[in-house]
């Protein structure tokens, strides 16, 4: 997400860097690349075009201007103005004071809404919250059927009462019903159409009044751009919208959707959907998304995904055997696959700091390659992975053999099990006298 954005971002501050002194044309000058790089990327032009005057009127202040580092106080002010665009704090769900919590999911089809439902259950359950999903959309063939697998696919059941009665009568059950089992959070499917339309929005109206909803979230789909704003301008003006839910923001490179709709609407962005998987929906954090744009990373995402992943045990355990040198290639496998968990190769890279002055893109990252290491070490036995140094020549032969790789495979990832050893190694010498860092902090891969 947003890489087009960043890439044009990242070119105007290298820019701006090399300049020792700066002068008010050269931020002229750079905020106009700004704002074509932020129309590029779909942003709306009255949201570019605000946020360069902010941006302009700070950067051209004597503090900037007669600063050592004037380019890094620009940057700083484009940093704390795109936090500002974005929501400046998390905006977290409300709960009733008495369950049950109800929210009201609304948006057009296309959007990903019934699949959007599943993945919010899935996060509020693993909150320690119960939740049930309401079918509520009785016109799109096979709605109700679908939204009960991928309930059953989370572990959340989903309550309807068929295709031939009332979705306000359906929701009023619902909530009886979860009353009646103590679940504390009830999530309705509503019918999207193709387009904003009075039947559709008169029907969320009526259940919105019927419910009176704790959340009323609109789920827009990022790769629509424009459209996810004047989508989000309908709902926001017909309906006491609290939120917004925008997915497939993995497949879109530009990102200008999460940049306008709060701007545009005054709603916060609540989460973000980033994958296919259950686990892909995340809260939107402004200030890490900021941070994203300007290719500074998300080092916190990258640690919380990973302490999703990795055992606590399993983690200590390995930080005792990487201070006694005795790494081997099974616990390396290990991480290969603590990596694989935690998603896509280049989404979970993408949250760290760029490299280089750039971040990385799909061509720096070969997913395939970990598929091939794990195929090579998995085609070891377990006295070759716990002790590497007896890999011969037909040792090694027979291991690309099995895997159906070649010898130089084989070599390759040798190669970058003693990189990943050295690396550990220098750590326990620098680390040597002082506190060690938490296990989850330290790298999964080479």
């Amino acid at each position: 997400m947003f890489e087009s954005l960043t890439q044009k971002l990242q070119g105007v501050f290298q820019r701006l860097r090399g300049k020792g002194t700066l002068k008010e044309q050269d931020i002229t000058e750079a905020l106009r690349e700004v704002r074509l790089a932020l129309l590029e990327a779909d942003v709306n032009f009255r949201v570019a075009r605000d946020l360069c005057a902010r941006i302009k009127e700070k950067a051209v202040g004597q503090e900037v201007l007669e600063s050592l580092t004037p380019s890094q106080q620009v940057i700083k002010i484009v940093h704390e103005e795109l936090c500002a665009l974005l929501g400046e704090d998390e905006s977290r769900l409300q709960y009733a004071s008495r369950p049950p919590t109800v929210i009201l999911m609304v948006g057009v089809q296309g959007s990903g809404k019934t699949t959007t439902c599943a993945k919010l259950a899935h996060l509020i359950r693993r909150q320690g919250r119960r939740s049930m999903l309401v079918a509520c959309d009785i016109y799109r063939p096979a709605a109700i059927k679908q939204l009960e697998v991928v309930g059953a696919q989370v572990g959340v059941p989903a309550f309807t009462l068929g295709d031939r009665t009332d979705v306000v009568d359906i929701a009023r059950a619902a909530v009886e019903r979860a009353r009646e089992q103590g679940v504390d959070v009830l999530i309705v499917d509503t019918a999207g159409r193709l387009h904003v339309d009075q039947v559709m929005m008169d029907e969320v109206a009526r259940l919105e009044e019927a419910l009176q909803p704790q959340e009323a979230l609109l789920v827009l789909d990022a790769m629509t751009g424009q459209d996810a704003v004047n989508i989000a301008s309908e709902f926001a003006g017909r309906l006491n919208i609290t939120g917004f839910i925008l997915t497939k923001l993995d497949g879109d490179t530009r990102g200008g959707a999460a940049l306008s709709v709060r701007a545009v609407s005054g709603k916060p962005i609540k989460f973000v959907g980033v994958g296919e998987k259950p686990e892909m929906l995340e809260p939107f954090h402004p200030e890490r998304m900021a941070s994203r744009i300007l290719g500074m990373g998300d080092v916190l995402s990258f640690i919380e995904r990973a302490q999703q992943v990795v055992d606590e045990k399993e983690a200590l355990a390995l930080e005792k055997k990487i201070r006694a040198n005795r790494f081997d290639l099974e616990d390396f496998l290990g991480q290969l696959q603590n990596v694989r968990k935690m998603g896509p190769l280049e989404q979970v890279l993408g949250s760290l700091p760029f490299f280089g002055g750039r971040t990385l893109s799909a061509e720096d990252v070969d997913e395939t390659e970990l598929v091939r290491f794990q195929a090579i070490i998995q085609s070891m036995t377990r006295e070759e992975r716990r002790d590497p140094s007896i890999l011969n020549g037909s040792r090694r032969r027979r291991i690309a053999r099995g895997s159906g790789t070649g010898v130089q495979d084989v070599n390759r990832l040798l190669n970058q099990y003693q990189q990943m050893r050295k690396l550990f190694q220098q750590m326990n010498q620098i680390e040597s006298g002082r506190k060690r860092p938490h296990p989850l902090r330290m790298p999964f891969f080479p």
